[in-house]
């Protein structure tokens, strides 16, 4: 998959391969960016740099999916806003897809699976 990805992009899932997740971090407006770009698309800057977030997030908007049980069962889709301002589409592993909800503190993992390295979240109650 990465030798078809280039620039920030690549440099971004080469670094989850490696199970770390970044976001970039304009230097020169001091706003965070998701998904990777090569400038900055609050000021236009091209002064981006990569820094690990704090992890903790709040759920913006989620939505279940309905599977049958032999295809996996439902599972939940959710836009989560980070500490740092930045949304980004995901989902939340460790409750009932019909749980999760809108104001739900949770906090990110890099989850590995068959198909590589994906940021997932978790409940904060459930990791304390």
């Amino acid at each position: 998959m990465l030798d078809q990805i280039t620039g920030a992009e690549k440099y971004y899932f080469s670094a989850l391969g490696e199970g770390r997740f970044l976001i970039q971090s304009c230097e020169d407006c001091d706003k965070h960016v998701f998904y990777p770009r090569q400038l900055c698309p609050h000021c236009h800057s091209l002064n981006l740099s990569w820094i690990e977030p704090a992890g903790g997030a709040t759920v913006y908007s989620t939505s279940v999916v309905r599977r049958k049980g032999e295809d996996g069962g439902d599972y939940n889709v959710a836009i989560v806003e980070l500490d740092e301002g930045v949304r980004m589409m995901t989902c939340v592993e460790d409750i009932s897809p019909t749980d999760v909800h809108i104001g739900m503190r949770v906090r990110a993992t890099v989850s590995k699976g068959e198909q590589g390295n994906r940021v997932v979240f978790r409940t904060e109650e459930r990791d304390q």
